[in-house]
């Protein structure tokens, strides 16, 4: 008969489930119910310390969360991220995942979730997830799948592909050595992995083709609202583009764009082609045809003044206002360039304002109009000057162009990092050359700081590469898994479940103890998981009288299906700010996968092991 749970150790579980609840309801922001936690575990740790500790070390224990290296790993990562975009070092993988998603955007998913469910078998699994994430928001930003449909399919099969290897994740590294601690012989690196691939085979589908009807769509902006700008771009002399014919190009340009006066023939050196589409587009239609959307003195001199004061070329929206001197006026004649040393990259008429003027037939004789949108490309000081000179109204979404000259060197530090944390480094010592591996937590914080050293994300925006939401649900989940492991409530549970055990068939066996890891994981951590789970399951296995092997499998598996919680494992909350995800959007789509993967893998595992 198991003794009853200590009262701290009800108190741990109680404070874990009301924390799930005021999750799953999400009347209170994540952030508000996080602090709360962190809260509640401070004052009554204070009160009512745990046995053999003073007051204080409760409050050391609620807030420890915020100096873990999880946490500074997380940002860390976030911050890399960060440099890979604003420095477009992703723009190559990019377009070809968006070629793919072009095809059909089913097939672009398919492709993307078999690439990172590859790639994580043999890289770790947070690095992979860090390298694909901003690829997935660029391509949701030039119209593929929303990122909140695809960030968490992407995120299962990066998991599930860290789970088919022993070096796939620090956890399945974790779970080995204890295992072997224990009296098992060690296991080899695809020692399991057959078993991983049909269970694989069997959760795509639902990866592929449920989990994102499962998802909302995050994007602001529908297609009707987003802005249209008219332009000219202006082919450069030296563009490899000269003399081939205009209907080649056509397949390769975005779908929004459209040419107001249709080209006709080869294109010719210095042509100017009139044309409208999104900002977006028309950044994609500069890089294809590679031409200017401004006279090149102008964009020249803003590069290069970027260059000598090392300050981010900013693309803004500028309303035109009923003061604004730029009324009646074309581009060419309002000297908007020699006053300001900015560059209007195009102009966007709305709707209800195209009945006033003729349609824009592409050029500068377009007169500017009061309601007019100007797409302005400029450093920031300059921008601020144009708009309080010319009465202009700056809208939202400023965005900065990518710093590509350093785009090879931030992939360069973002490529060291995750070579020397899942490959290691070179290294002479006693026993002659080997490959040191690097804690993922060291080389992430390494790569954060070259990537400010040499400027491939500026110190001052670092805010916008962070997530406040992220860093309390993290420090909240570090609060609570100590708590359950050091209240002894996890061990009480593991108690209870093997009891429960004695008559259940071998396959109900597994599934339990999967169930049960899969609990503290997506709950506490994957650490505590399987500190605690893997010598729960090779007690069981000696008392039932079971081979250890498969129920350590069990163990292994149930720490890596962390899918239900956002707070479960570190790749689910570096996409719950990208995807702007709620903890009910990972219960909905989570919870099911849990039980697809539960049922198959304790099925594989009695067929493998004959039980």
């Amino acid at each position: 008969m198991t003794a009853l749970p200590s009262f701290h150790a009800i108190a741990a579980m109680a404070v874990t489930i009301a924390m799930f609840i005021a999750f799953a309801r999400g009347r209170l922001s994540t952030e508000i119910v996080s602090l709360l936690t962190i809260a509640v575990i401070a004052v009554g740790l204070y009160f009512f310390p745990l046995e053999g500790t003073k007051p204080t070390d409760g409050l050391t224990l609620a807030f420890s969360g915020f100096g873990h290296y999880a946490l500074i790993t997380i940002c860390a990562l976030m911050i890399m991220g960060r440099g890979l975009v604003v420095t477009g070092a992703l723009e190559p993988a990019a377009r070809f995942l968006e070629g793919v998603f072009k095809i059909n955007l089913q097939l672009g998913l398919l492709v993307s979730l078999l690439i990172a469910f590859f790639l994580s078998m043999a890289v770790n699994d947070t690095p992979v997830l860090v390298l694909l994430l901003p690829i997935f928001v660029a391509l949701a930003n030039k119209g593929a799948m929303p990122a909140s449909k695809t960030l968490i399919p992407l995120n299962a099969a990066v998991l599930i592909g860290g789970m088919a290897t022993t070096i796939g994740t620090s956890t399945n590294i974790l779970v080995v050595s204890i295992a072997v601690d224990l009296g098992m012989p060690p296991m080899g690196v695809f020692h399991y992995t057959p078993i991983v691939l049909i269970a694989a085979l069997v959760a795509l589908p639902y990866l592929w083709l449920v989990m994102p009807r499962l998802l909302g769509d995050n994007r602001v902006e529908s297609e009707d609202t987003v802005r249209r700008f008219y332009s000219r771009l202006r082919i450069g002399s030296d563009s490899d583009l000269v003399g081939k014919d205009i209907a080649a190009i056509l397949p390769k340009l975005p779908k929004g764009i459209r040419f107001e006066n249709a080209p006709e023939g080869v294109i010719q050196q210095e042509q100017q082609l009139s044309l409208s589409g999104t900002h977006q587009d028309l950044e994609d239609v500069m890089r294809v045809l590679q031409g200017e959307m401004a006279p090149t003195w102008v964009t020249d001199r803003i590069h290069r003044r970027s260059v000598e004061t090392r300050q981010d070329i900013n693309v803004v929206e500028m309303t035109v206002t009923a003061d604004s001197r730029l009324i009646g006026r074309s581009l060419p004649t309002s000297g908007i360039a020699d006053l300001y040393g900015v560059a209007v990259l195009g102009i966007h008429r709305p709707e209800r304002l195209l009945g006033e003027k003729r349609q824009y037939s592409g050029g500068g004789d377009l007169r500017i109009i009061e309601g007019d949108v100007l797409l302005v490309m400029g450093l920031p000081e300059d921008l601020r000057e144009f708009a309080r000179s010319d009465s202009l109204l700056v809208l939202d979404g400023a965005r900065e162009l990518p710093r590509r000259s350093k785009a090879v060197l931030a992939g360069g530090i973002m490529f060291g990092a995750i070579a020397t944390a899942s490959v290691g480094i070179p290294f002479y010592g006693s026993e002659g050359f080997y490959l040191l591996k690097m804690p993922i937590a060291i080389s992430a914080l390494a790569g954060a700081i070259l990537m400010f050293l040499t400027g491939c994300v500026k110190f001052d925006r670092v805010g916008r590469a962070l997530s406040a939401k992220v860093i309390v649900l993290v420090a909240a989940s570090i609060a609570i898994g100590r708590i359950i492991l050091e209240s002894g409530a996890a061990e009480w549970l593991g108690q209870l479940m093997s009891m429960g055990l004695q008559h259940l068939p071998a396959a109900a066996v597994l599934a339990a103890i999967m169930l049960f890891v899969t609990l503290l994981t997506n709950f506490a951590s994957n650490a505590t998981a399987a500190t605690v789970g893997t010598p729960i399951a090779f007690s069981i296995a000696a008392q039932l009288g079971l081979p250890p092997e498969p129920l350590i499998l069990a163990v292994l598996f149930g720490c890596n299906l962390c899918y239900a919680t956002p707070i479960a494992y570190q790749t689910n909350m570096l996409i719950m700010a990208e995807g702007s995800y709620e903890f009910k959007d990972y219960i909905r789509t989570g919870v099911p996968l849990v039980i697809l993967m539960v049922t198959t893998l304790s099925i594989l595992l009695v067929m493998s092991y004959g039980m």
